[in-house]
């Protein structure tokens, strides 16, 4: 999508939604797939609302607007990893207000298994 204003939508990149009501939840989604109807298939990395970890469709001309959302990311790589959706499922179940460092860790550690060098 490219236009006056706008600007092209690509898989992988990361935008912060700017609508009033998320604007507090700091709500940030991955664009994973273009659908042939005009959405984007984005999954919510961030939201101190509680959706991270979900799957949502988006208009691709509303992703394509700056005004409503910020593009934070642009490369796919992380997405691209076979890895990346265990990792981000086993971190949204332990998100939270009372979440620690420690709780992500090990939420990151039992997605991912020990280190290829620690086998």
């Amino acid at each position: 999508m490219s236009g006056a204003g706008a600007r092209t939508v690509a898989p992988g990149r990361l935008y912060r939604d700017l609508a009033p009501d998320m604007r507090e939840r700091d709500r940030r989604l991955r664009v994973m797939a273009l659908e042939d109807d005009g959405r984007a298939r984005c999954t919510v990395e961030h939201d101190l609302g509680g959706s991270a970890g979900r799957t949502t469709r988006i208009q691709v001309t509303a992703l394509a607007t700056p005004h409503r959302f910020a593009l934070l990311e642009d490369g796919n790589q992380l997405a691209a990893d076979p890895r990346y959706p265990r990792l981000l499922a086993a971190l949204a179940a332990v998100h939270g207000p009372a979440a620690t460092p420690r709780d992500y860790a090990r939420a990151a550690l039992a997605a991912l298994g020990p280190a290829p060098e620690e086998k």
